[in-house]
Order: structure tokens, then C-alpha cells, then sequence
């Protein structure tokens, strides 16, 4: 499936994202909130549901709420807690405390980044369950020998986020995905780490005939756990109820399973009907009601959102910037823009964020990065010299005037280069031949040829800029 048609049908898509907060204790408990660690040594009584054990609010929990409420647009209001009751072998409670009719936050947005704006219709609170490892048979629970029990991560902080069925393609839903995660991580909130299981996302998908309003039937697939898992299972299971559909069956409301291994969803169990999880208040918790005074000095708080540095950067750089979601998640806007601002060339210094500053800056500062640029946009330094300079300035700061001394980089004298360029276009007669009567393409590909004989001619301290405007004159008479 491409696009956002599927043979005349359109996929309808509404995503419920669970992140595990950033805090160091659990939700309701004083255990330990970290992942990894031997199973069931991060518990205690209330992590285990024993009798008598009583939930304590992590008011930490609450403050991280507040500020993903703040940062997806939300209202945030006085929220009460309730027992949403059901039974797995890994929620020893039998119930599961969570937030029902009364979320903390409600009625929020999140901008793809098409610019389309995706509502939400709440970001509510409650604790995660333990997990179950099936033992045997594939790892399937029917197909098992025996299943083992971890608590670890029982009644860890998570924030459910509940989407509108606006999503209208698995590459909008991915897309939606990975600015939420980048905007729980730029405040804070979580670390996002979704092949760790602090970020799972349950994926509404239905289908119907392009052009009408209703709703068709939808199924969940629960639980995955990458951008590339989310697209590929929308992909597939939209499919599959359109298959359904044109073959005259009808969809079966499901909760699926996503299995990466086959690239298909299964069959988990039917859901004909919302389950009566007899939810009511949590008797045991007050109502959280916090003051304007307290949302407003978290408000004050946040940080800028990847968004707004997108958007920064782009205006630093006068123009649009294709990799600017790379550059903002790398942490590298800041020096980026400082070093525009000083002056420094805008496209020599996206592409160095881009290619050389994979892992970092460093101890690389803004002066340093601005004034390396313009020594290299100044002719002083080719474009592999800088980049050896650069990785210098990243490991260790200093000036780049004497990193580039210090490797014995000197601008290379104009008439010297013109002999180089003349040698070698006499060496290879038929190359040049090509190069002056060839076309665009023709052309473009000899260029690389001629400034990669030149270069490995100076051992690299040629400006290839200078190189290719040495060659256009040549050609021209």
C-alpha cells in the first residue's frame, strides 16, 4: 500500500501511545523505576498487590503529566483516579488504577509534520502491569510450556495519550509518532525508548469506501513497538479488511496482534463490545486538583519544542532545511543557529550537522564552528581539510586557524592550482572532451571525475569550489 488510497478506500487511524514516565520511584510506591535488573527485584508490597498495602501518589508523576498536557495542547484539569477492574496473571491487583471519565489532561493537538494538525482527546494517567515471558512453543502463550512472571515494571508511571481517529495513512501515523516521542523526550517526560518498552502504541485501523463520513468497523493492534512495525502492520491489516470487504465478508471488531517475524496480524481475541471494566473512584486517592499557580510555573518551564526549533532553524537559515528534525534531534539546532547568527555560511554549516557531527559537538564551540566555516568558504581550507579540522575542534575545542596549522593546511596559491587543473585535463584528453560537449548529466559526472583527480593530486588541500569554477572556464574558451 502506498499513499493514501487503497483502491478507492480510505484507512481511518487512531493511535493510543503508553510512555513510562521519567521518574525514580513507582507510580503509587517508593520501588525502584529503572529498567533491566534481575526479575521481581524492584517491587514491594504495593507493586505485588498484597493486602493492606496502600498507594501513595509520586507527585513527580503528576508534574510530568502536567507538562505532556502543556505540551500537546491540552486543558489540564482536576482528575480523579479509578480501579479499572479485570485479570491478568501480571496485574496481581486484579484491577489496574488508572484514570476514567475525569483525565488529567483532555482535548489537545499534536502537528504532523505536514503542518496538519492531529487532535487528542486525552492524556491520562495510570500504572503500568508487570510482564509475562511465555516459555516454549514460539513464545505464544497457547503454544507455551509454562510462563514466568516479572513485577519489575508493575505500577510504573505511565501516560496514556488517546488520539482521534485522524490519521489517514501508516506514513501520517508514524510521522505522528515520532514527534510525539521527540516532544516526551525534548520536556522531560520519558525517555522514549520504544525497543525498551517504555513507548508502545495500540493502533486503531478501520477502513471505508473514499468519499463518506461513517466509521467503518475497526480493529486494535496491540503493543508495537517501532516506527517501522507501526507502519508495516497498518499497512497489512488495512488490507486485510479491505480484502474482507470487496470479497462480500464482513470485519470482526478485534484486539490483533502484530507478528513482525511473518509481517501479518493475528487474531488475539474479539471485541464485539467495549469489556465492562466496572470502573469506579480508587477509594484510596484523593481527587488531584492542581493549583493554576503550580500549571503555570510548570508552563514557565518547558523548554522549546522540536517544532519551534524546526522552525528557528529554518528562519536562521533563510529557507527551508531538509534535515532539520535530524539536526534539532541530535541537540545540534543551538550551535547551528548560534553560528549562522555569527555569520557562518548557512549550507557549509547543515551539511557539516548532517555528516560530521554524527555523534556530537563536542568541545566544539559556536566561535570556533562559525570561524572554521569561514575559513573554509574563504578558500582557506577544502572541504576535507575542514572536516579534519572539525573532528579536531570536537575532540579536544581550541581554534581552528591552529588546528589547521597544525596539520600543515595552507591555502593553496591560486596560480599553482591552475597548472594542477591544466595537467590533468591534458592527461586525459577524451574525458575533457566529454566534459566540454557532453550534457548536464554528462557533465556533472566528469566534474566529479576531473575535481577527484585534482584532489588526489594536491592530497586534498585543493577548494573544490575553486576546482569546478577553474574547469567551467576552461570549457568556455
Amino acid at each position: 500500500m502506498s499513499g493514501d488510497v487503497l483502491d478507492g478506500w480510505e484507512v481511518v487511524i487512531g493511535l493510543e501511545v503508553h510512555a513510562e514516565l521519567a521518574t525514580q520511584t513507582k507510580m503509587f510506591s517508593s520501588a525502584r523505576n529503572v529498567f533491566g535488573g534481575e526479575p521481581n527485584t524492584n517491587i514491594d508490597p504495593v507493586s505485588l498487590g498484597l493486602p493492606g498495602s496502600l498507594p501513595v501518589l509520586n507527585e513527580k508523576a503528576i508534574e510530568l503529566a502536567i507538562r505532556v498536557g502543556l505540551a500537546l495542547n491540552c486543558k489540564v484539569q482536576r482528575s480523579v483516579f479509578a480501579r479499572k477492574n479485570y485479570f491478568y496473571p501480571d496485574m496481581p491487583k486484579a484491577y489496574q488504577i488508572s484514570q476514567f471519565d475525569l483525565p488529567i489532561n483532555e482535548g489537545g493537538w499534536l502537528e504532523l509534520p505536514s503542518g496538519r494538525k492531529a487532535m487528542i482527546e486525552r492524556a491520562h494517567l495510570e500504572e503500568d502491569t508487570g510482564k509475562s515471558s511465555h516459555v516454549g512453543g514460539g513464545g505464544r502463550i497457547h503454544e507455551a510450556t509454562y510462563s514466568l512472571v516479572d513485577y519489575n515494571r508493575a505500577g510504573v508511571p505511565l501516560i496514556e495519550i488517546v488520539g482521534a481517529p485522524d490519521l489517514r495513512s501508516a506514513e501520517e501515523a508514524r510521522g505522528y509518532v515520532a514527534e510525539l516521542r521527540s516532544i516526551l523526550v525534548a520536556i522531560g517526560a520519558s525517555d522514549g525508548k520504544m525497543e525498551e518498552g517504555s513507548m508502545r502504541v495500540d493502533c486503531n485501523v478501520s477502513v471505508r469506501p473514499m468519499g463518506t463520513e461513517e466509521l467503518g468497523t475497526r480493529c486494535e493492534v496491540k503493543n508495537i513497538n517501532s516506527l517501522r512495525s507501526l507502519g508495516r502492520a497498518i499497512e497489512y491489516e488495512s488490507r486485510r479488511q479491505v480484502d474482507l470487504l470487496t470479497s462480500g465478508q464482513r470485519i470482526e471488531q478485534q484486539t490483533r496482534h502484530w507478528d513482525e517475524a511473518e509481517g501479518r496480524t493475528h487474531k488475539l481475541r474479539s471485541k464485539e463490545e467495549a469489556f465492562d471494566y466496572r470502573y469506579f473512584p480508587e477509594p484510596d486517592l484523593v481527587p488531584v486538583d492542581p493549583s493554576p499557580e503550580w500549571i503555570a510555573e510548570i508552563a514557565a518551564s518547558l523548554p522549546m519544542l522540536p517544532r519551534q526549533r524546526r522552525v528557528r532553524l529554518a528562519e536562521a537559515a533563510k529557507g527551508e532545511v531538509a534535515d532539520a528534525a535530524l539536526i534539532v534531534e541530535r541537540g545540534l539546532d543551538d550551535l547551528a543557529v548560534e553560528a549562522m547568527e555569527a555569520g557562518a555560511d548557512a549550507t557549509r554549516v547543515l551539511v557539516h550537522c548532517v555528516n560530521n557531527l554524527s555523534e556530537g559537538a563536542g568541545q566544539l564551540s559556536t566561535g570556533s564552528f562559525a570561524a572554521l566555516v569561514a575559513m573554509e568558504t574563504g578558500g582557506e581550507l577544502s572541504a576535507t581539510q575542514a572536516k579534519t579540522v572539525l573532528a579536531d575542534l570536537v575532540a579536544s575545542g581550541g581554534d581552528p586557524a591552529a588546528a589547521a596549522a597544525a596539520h600543515g593546511f595552507e591555502a593553496m596559491d591560486t596560480s599553482e592550482l591552475d597548472g594542477i587543473v591544466d595537467g590533468i585535463i591534458a592527461a586525459h584528453p577524451d574525458d575533457w572532451a566529454a566534459y566540454v560537449e557532453g550534457d548536464e548529466g554528462e557533465r556533472k559526472k566528469k566534474s566529479g571525475f576531473f575535481v577527484g583527480q585534482i584532489m588526489k593530486a594536491t592530497r586534498g588541500q585543493a577548494d573544490g569550489k575553486l576546482v569546478n569554477k577553474i574547469l567551467a572556464q576552461r570549457a568556455a574558451g
